[in-house]
Order: structure tokens, then sequence, then C-alpha cells
């Protein structure tokens, strides 16, 4: 069976007076993990409950494998759903949770038991159908509840905040299982999370959202390096924006003359359309992306303010003369480079300062 496409088109909702969803139109290939990203209030879980069935749209509609759903309760769409809290029946036993969808549709208890033995083994807790829900860890009950949602062979699976609840160790680890569990199966997947990480190590694209709108889709590390705005930039990780007018080098190359360094042309690549020369521009820079160089007139004069071990990398935070924000990088050194006090040069190549598609004040 070919794994099946979702489609919302023109999806808008009202909360009263509140516009949660803009119209809207979202496309996720079959097979494909696709994460609503966003900050609290920004309209990811709206969007998953009106594909879920759980929500009405005011506008629109809904498209599962080419089929229109709109109108179709929850358990007529051919979804499965995991919850942040999981959801399990803790009078039940494990055999009995994930067994549950199966015996809503009479399906005979041998047949019952022979996909309960088959779920099990696919989340690799073979052997755990007559505990109890209150004897499992975190991680097992969120891979037993994944089994839940799995046992009804849905063609698209909905996650909702999957690994909010596991702490931060665990949810790494889960990362990476859950991921690959979901291209094992080739199910289409559409999962909702706030975590910039979990979005971009688990999906095939990324739909960052913002005040009930889609600001920026793509391949989550297209999103990363050439994000559009100044808040998918900061929103997506750690980001360096600074502000001035757009020039071009010796070369004819996009350059910017920043107000924090007015005397030296740095370089920068548009993220969408290259705005006229003397267009005022907002440009980021990613921290890893910035190179400690000799403080000469071809780098950014900084001088280092704190420096943070982070296990992979050090952290500097450096001030720039003129400049109220912090500009900061991050580098894989064994030992820092740069002291606090020192003064450095900051460095980049066009490729890493992205021209956001925003006029600057």
């Amino acid at each position: 069976m070919m794994p099946a496409p979702v489609e919302l088109k023109q999806i808008s909702k009202r909360f009263g007076q509140a516009q949660a969803l803009s119209p809207l139109d979202l496309h996720v290939e079959g097979g494909q993990l696709l994460a609503l990203l966003g900050p609290s209030g920004c309209g990811k879980t709206t969007t998953l409950r009106i594909l879920a069935g759980f929500e009405t749209p005011d506008t629109g509609s809904v498209h599962i494998d080419q089929r229109d759903v709109t109108d179709l309760p929850p358990n007529k769409r051919g979804l499965g759903m995991v919850f942040q809290n999981y959801s399990l029946f803790p009078h039940m036993t494990v055999g009995e949770n994930i067994a549950f969808g199966l015996k809503m549709r009479r399906v005979n208890r041998s047949e019952q038991a022979r996909r309960v033995r088959e779920m099990l083994d696919l989340v690799r807790l073979s052997g755990y159908e007559d505990r109890h829900i209150h004897q499992l860890s975190g991680g097992q009950q969120q891979r037993i509840a994944l089994a839940r949602a799995l046992i009804t062979n849905p063609s698209v699976l909905l996650l909702d905040e999957p690994l909010g609840a596991l702490d931060k160790n665990l949810r790494e680890g889960m990362q990476f299982e859950l991921r690959a569990l979901q291209q094992r199966l080739g199910i289409t997947s559409v999962m909702v999370t706030h975590d910039q990480e979990e979005a971009v190590t688990m999906s095939d694209r990324v739909a960052v959202m913002a005040q009930g709108r889609i600001v920026q889709i793509g391949a989550p590390q297209d999103v990363y390096a050439r994000p559009l705005t100044r808040f998918v930039s900061e929103f997506l990780g750690t980001s360096n924006i600074f502000e001035g007018v757009l020039a071009s080098d010796d070369s004819g190359r996009p350059a910017v003359r920043l107000d924090d360094a007015p005397q030296r042309l740095m370089p920068a690549a548009p993220a969408a359309a290259l705005p006229a020369p003397g267009a005022r521009v907002q440009v980021a820079v990613r921290p890893e992306r910035i190179r400690l160089a000799a403080n000469d007139g071809g780098a950014l004069s900084a001088r280092v303010q704190a420096v943070i071990f982070r296990g992979s990398h050090y952290a500097y935070e450096m001030s720039v003369a003129g400049r109220a924000a912090p500009v900061f990088v991050y580098h894989q050194d064994h030992r820092p480079v740069a002291g606090v006090g020192e003064r450095v040069g900051l460095a980049w190549d066009e490729a890493s300062a992205v021209i956001l598609d925003e006029v600057a004040a």
C-alpha cells in the first residue's frame, strides 16, 4: 500500500474573537514526517486537531490519501495518534491497552493477541503483555502508546508533543528511535512540537508557525541555514542579527555595510529576492558560522566578554563597539582560543550570512 499524502486547503479557525488560524495550505508527501513547529498559541495544535477531526474548520477542507475527510469523525479518518501524556488506561495491562482499538472493531481475541505480539516486537518490548502501566518507565509508556496507535494500521500517524513528558537524556534517545520506526514503516506522520531540536532531528520537512500562519516550510537543514525572517532565524536556534545597508564588494557580489562597523563591508547572500542597493537590511549569522580571525581591517572587531564550555564546543560571548546585543560564536576546540578581555576579529563567508526577507528599521 502506498503511503497516504495529507493536504489541508485554505483551513481557517476562530475561537470567539481570536483568529487561531488564518487561511493556510499544507501538503505532506506520503511517507514523510512533517513537524509543525512554533511557540505556544501559534496555531500548530489547532492545525493538528483539525486534521484529526477534533475541531471543525471555519473554512477549507481536509484531505487524506486524496479523500475529503472534512466532515468525517476522527474514528473514520484512518488515523493513529500519540499524545504527550500517552493517555494509557491505568487499569488495563499493556496488552489490553495496545489491543483497545482492535477490540472496539470487534476483532477476535486470537487475532488481537497475534497483533499485540507483533506490535511489542516492533517497539522492542516483547513479553510485556501482562505488565501494568505503573510498572513501566516513561520511555516504555511512550512505546506502548505508539504501539496502540499503530495496531489498527492507520494511514497517517499524528504526534502531539510525543516526547514532551520525558527527561532530556531519554528524550534525545527516543528522537532517534521514533524517527527510525517511522522511516521503517513508511507511514505519513505529522508532529506538533515547540522543541526546535526535536523538529530538526526527526522531520523530513518543518513548518514554522507564528500567529496562525506558516511563515516558512522546507527541509529542516534548509530552513535552519536559510531563514526568511528574523523570527524563524531566532526560533530555530541561536542567531546573531546585524542591521545595515546593502551594497556590493569589489567583485560585485552582495555585501552589507553594517551599522556596527560602517567602515567595513561584510559578505552576505539573500534568503529570497535581493533588495535594491542602498536598502536597509537585516542579516542573520549562526554562531557556528563565525570565524575568530586577526583583529585587522578585514574583520569585525570584538572583545571577548565570556567563554563557556558546553561539552561539544566552546561558546564565546562577544561585544562589538556601538552594538547593544552581544555576538555569540561557537567553536569546536579542545581548549579556548581566546580569553576574556582579548580583542579578536569576527569573520564569515558569503554563504554563512543570510540577508533576511524583511526590511530593517
